[in-house]
């Protein structure tokens, strides 16, 4: 199956869009925004040290699992653009064989021969992202925002779309929610990558961006109780 980048209609290429400048344009917050943002930075901190703290000992499991389960490391870092086009690395348990991401395109069918047993688990359970609670600590993402994309994903954005870049990412929101199946969908497509880039990241942005103008603290809590009801009870 053919995952051509240069396959792709209806925007420019990675090659073409990496000279444009993923910098949104800065603007004065008004109170009520600064507020909820404080807000969101104390829940996003409290709530990610008590959440590591509660799951160590899973954390060891599934470190445990990975390395049983093939060679490679634990935990897998990669480069994504967060809070106004700054580069930052995400950090994930390990899903996929050594170096795949060096081999195909970032987009991953569920029948994609890279992920591993431990990983197809994993990321059916959502728990191949519990290492972004460190990313939350560390400031770079929060606990609820727009899902962060690699930088050749991010430089195919309009001028309009990057206003997602106007909030620090978080580890789930509206666009994580609503594309869990995102893998079993790319599986039907006949050109993944293309369907990625033509039909899923606008829909993923669009849902990011509507949370943008109506995010609060509020708004946060909803999702959080909708994601994980989605991932522990299947519905949300």
């Amino acid at each position: 199956m053919a995952l051509d980048p240069s396959e792709v209609s209806r925007r420019h290429s990675p090659q073409q869009a990496k000279a444009y400048d993923l910098h949104p344009v800065e603007v004065a917050l008004p109170v009520a925004r600064r507020r909820t943002l404080f807000a969101k930075r104390v829940f996003d901190v409290t709530a990610s040290c008590a959440a590591i703290i509660a799951l160590t000992p899973l954390f060891a499991i599934i470190a445990i699992a990975i390395k049983v389960d093939s060679r490679g490391p634990v935990f897998f870092r990669q480069i994504r653009v967060g809070l106004r086009g700054e580069s930052f690395v995400i950090w994930k348990f390990r899903t996929m064989l050594p170096n795949a991401d060096r081999v195909a395109p970032n987009v991953s069918p569920a029948s994609d021969p890279r992920i591993t047993r431990v990983g197809r688990f994993l990321r059916g359970a959502y728990l191949d992202e519990l290492p972004q609670l460190f990313n939350v600590i560390a400031g770079t993402m929060s606990v609820v925002g727009p899902r962060p994309e690699t930088p050749e994903f991010v430089a195919l954005y309009t001028a309009d779309e990057r206003r997602v870049l106007d909030v620090k990412p978080g580890l789930l929101g509206p666009s994580t929610l609503a594309s869990m199946d995102e893998s079993a969908i790319l599986d039907a497509a006949d050109d993944p990558f293309t369907y990625y880039v033509d039909v899923l990241m606008p829909e993923r942005v669009r849902l990011d961006l509507a949370y943008l103008d109506e995010m609060s603290f509020g708004t946060d809590v909803k999702l959080l109780v909708r994601q994980l009801s989605k991932i522990i009870l299947g519905r949300g």
